[in-house]
């Protein structure tokens, strides 16, 4: 069996000068990163109407055993070129720090791949690098402020502001700064999380353009001075050097996936310690020159998907015509509780063998993803990423379950081993529910409704939770930032994601339990409050066997390791 690398290499790469011609893009807004890849101006995302149908990708609660769901927000968009429809997906830049860490490239797999992958998950246009200099400049900024006569009268103990890096770094979650003597700052605890979190990163994916890129990030909120007010990026007239750094990332990156079709590349939030979504910016572009736009939310329904429409449509104005819910019958299973797995060991054999009772078992969690999907009034078309080892009883339990729980449609997709022509059953379906126009798009909680309420909405109605316990400092936090006038903001629930819960050993679908919330933090700048629940980290950690030991250079001086 071929790796994922070597069906990338042999795929036939087009000139992206050709490739845009063909989608339409003006050639004088294509600026060339090599022959394969190039930034697309941001502007073109303004100009003229939509016309796509808007599809997103999400899928059950992970597992160890997979989901496949950037596989088939590629392999949709290729399945529906196949049945005469112009498509093109819109996806994240992955960061390094999982590239390198347990989790593996994240350009797709199998024949349904965004290509060339070694620049898609190393380095692309420099994106992530140019939102950690920005962030860092910041933090920069505001030490030097402070040491420097202090002339904002910020206090050092409501700094919030860290630094990043786009590595898994656990070392450097928690550290004292300005150690060394006066003249190297003013001694303060503080650390650094990823990239990937970085208000920064939610920003640049949730501005429309570069005004409003650079408005948005001199209104982030640094901490407050000794009379409890704001300050902000701007204040320490910081932000206008922030947006110079980042005026190149504002443009999404065109790239192309195995079978030709556009791939739109913007920005890289997780979804389970940030937004999850790729930008706005693509997506606005992509939908004045395609029939559909499919774009990925990260995580299960209940991190991205809800941020998606909560976060991301709120702030776009575009509504979705169609979900997508991926499952595997071999997740299906590990989320019964009968087995044991864990990240990066084996997976248990059962798994593989016909398992009717845990599989029904499973079902619980797909069950409950699509009633969060159905909340939002968008009709879900479920999509059986079927293995070589799944029997034809259990794919048709899995059917029947699916359209018992209010699925529009459940079809098999083997978009990974065969491409397009492996969604083309699933792409009708999606083409089928955007053509009967059944989506009543709502939110899951109005803005007008207190901090607490909109926390107590998704707890109880996403989740599955019978209540919420505020630990005092989040009590304190939330009554402030009403106090300072944030309270219409929406929310971005920090969390695992492996479990609709807070509690990655709550398998399936918990119910009934308390959702503690235990900090938030404002991030004026992007337009929403994090709210922390759980023990949820904002910078990951590497693992016994990290994937970088895997990475190296061949004798020709090709990366190799990369799945």
């Amino acid at each position: 069996m071929q790796s994922d690398l070597e069906i990338a290499r042999a795929a036939t790469l087009h000139p992206i000068h050709d490739l845009a011609a063909d989608w339409g893009l003006p050639p004088d807004a294509l600026r060339a990163y090599g022959p394969h890849m190039a930034k697309v101006d941001h502007r073109l995302a303004t100009r003229g109407e939509r016309r796509a149908r808007y599809v997103l990708v999400t899928a059950i609660t992970p597992t160890p055993a997979g989901e496949g769901k950037t596989v088939h927000t590629i392999g949709l968009s290729m399945a529906l070129n196949r049945i005469g429809k112009r498509a093109a997906c819109t996806i994240r830049q992955p960061s390094m720090g999982p590239v390198f860490g347990i989790k593996g490239g994240a350009a797709g797999g199998g024949h349904s791949q965004v290509v060339p992958m070694e620049q898609f998950n190393l380095h692309l246009t420099g994106d992530f690098h140019a939102v950690g200099a920005a962030n860092n400049l910041l933090a920069a900024a505001i030490d030097t402020s402070v040491l420097l006569d202090n002339p904002l009268q910020l206090d050092p103990e409501t700094i919030t502001w860290r630094r990043v890096v786009d590595v898994n770094d656990r070392s450097l979650r928690e550290i004292r700064t300005g150690l060394g003597g006066p003249k190297n700052g003013i001694p303060r605890d503080t650390g650094f999380d990823i990239t990937a979190a970085s208000e920064v990163m939610a920003v640049l994916g949730l501005s429309k353009d570069l005004a409003d890129m650079r408005a948005r990030l001199g209104e982030i909120v640094v901490g407050q001075n000794f009379a409890q007010q704001s300050v902000r990026a701007d204040d320490l007239e910081v932000a206008g050097a922030m947006a110079a750094v980042l005026k190149e990332s504002i443009d999404p990156t065109i790239m192309q996936t195995t079978e030709g079709t556009a791939a739109f590349v913007h920005t890289g939030p997780f979804a389970n310690i940030a937004h999850g979504n790729s930008s706005i910016v693509a997506d606005e572009l992509a939908s004045r020159y395609f029939d559909y736009v499919v774009t990925e939310a990260g995580f299960g329904a209940d991190m991205g998907a809800e941020k998606f429409f909560d976060i991301k449509c709120r702030k776009s104005g575009m509504r979705p015509d169609c979900a997508v819910l991926v499952v595997t019958i071999r997740a299906l299973k590990t989320h019964s509780g009968m087995f044991p797995v864990k990240q990066g060991s084996p997976l248990p054999p059962e798994l593989f063998e016909e398992q009717l009772e845990a599989l029904g078992e499973g079902c619980v969690n797909m069950e409950a993803q699509i009633e969060n999907l159905r909340l939002f009034g968008v009709p879900v078309v479920v999509a059986v990423n079927r293995f070589g080892t799944d029997t034809d009883a259990e794919v048709e339990l899995v059917r029947e379950r699916a359209l018992a729980a209010g699925a529009e449609a459940a079809e098999v997709s083997e978009v990974h081993a065969k491409g397009g022509d492996g969604g083309t059953a699933m792409a009708e379906a999606v083409h089928a529910v955007c053509e009967r126009g059944g989506a009543d798009f709502r939110f899951a909680y109005e803005l007008e409704q207190p901090l607490p309420e909109k926390i107590q909405a998704l707890a109880s109605k996403i989740y599955g939770a019978a209540s919420v316990e505020f630990s005092p400092t989040a009590q304190d936090q939330l009554a402030k930032l009403a106090e300072r006038g944030y309270d219409d903001l929406p929310i971005c629930v920090a969390k695992t994601q492996y479990s609709l819960s807070h509690d990655p050993s709550f398998k399936g679908r918990p119910r009934g339990f308390v959702f503690p919330v235990r900090e938030v933090r404002l991030s004026a700048g992007a337009g929403f409050v994090v709210v922390y629940a759980g023990n949820i980290m904002t910078m990951p950690g590497l693992g016994r066997t990290p994937a970088y030991k895997q990475v190296d250079l061949d004798a020709e001086g090709r990366i190799v390791g990369l799945f």
